[in-house]
């Protein structure tokens, strides 16, 4: 096998639930179903959406919003270990997130260093939450992504590298028709069908550390 390469997920795939809809259940007024809604539907673009799910938060909400995530997150079982495997395997490990830096880099502190993650930004100095976006789409890609998990992997895999993608929505799917290996839960699981692209399904990151264990033996033997 080629050398490995590996973009991963951090809402709903890192985390055992999406951050931002848990936000949205928590603060937001009811307005936001109908554009997760959309989103879910493609009606309208990631970054559309994601930038008008946070108009509906005061930025007020600021120390709220981080608190509340750092007391209710749960870290999905084994990513540590997995971690710590794909540095003892000298495999690069990118996080790829449709999240936004005011949650993502405090939640991953310790665990993944800063410039190895790649998600939204954020200001706080208007009266409601503004999203930015210093990972969009580039001339290859027009779907919206907001945080272009493609164009970041044009820009950061080469021709020789083996892609493997881990995810769990709608905003891994335009990566995961890029990957030679993809691992998907929930939602995912659902558009790799409808491709009938193959895929490794996981509940933790002891199943994604073993199948790549399996890979790597078979590639050996």
């Amino acid at each position: 096998m080629k050398q490995p390469i590996i973009f991963c997920d951090f809402d709903g795939t890192i985390t055992e639930t999406d951050n931002i809809i848990s936000l949205m259940k928590k603060f937001a007024p009811s307005e936001w179903l109908e554009v997760k809604d959309q989103i879910l539907s493609q009606d309208i673009s990631i970054q559309e959406g994601v930038g008008r799910l946070f108009g509906l938060l005061s930025s007020n909400l600021k120390e709220d919003l981080i608190g509340f995530l750092k007391e209710t997150v749960m870290i999905r079982e084994g990513f540590s270990k997995f971690v710590q495997y794909t540095r003892d395997e000298e495999i690069p490990l990118y996080i790829v997130s449709g999240g936004i830096d005011f949650f993502v880099y405090p939640l991953l502190e310790g665990l993944i260093e800063r410039e190895y993650i790649y998600c939204n930004g954020s200001n706080f100095s208007l009266e409601t939450i503004q999203i930015l976006w210093p990972n969009e789409c580039d001339e290859n890609c027009s779907n919206g992504c907001g945080c272009c998990k493609p164009s970041i992997m044009n820009k950061l895999a080469g021709p020789d590298e083996h892609i493997i993608v881990i995810g769990d929505s709608i905003t891994d799917f335009q990566a995961a028709k890029m990957a030679h290996t993809v691992f998907a839960r929930d939602f995912l699981i659902e558009k790799m069908d409808e491709l009938e692209k193959p895929y490794h399904s996981f509940e933790t990151f002891y199943d994604v550390i073993e199948t790549l264990k399996q890979k790597k033996s078979e590639v050996d033997v």
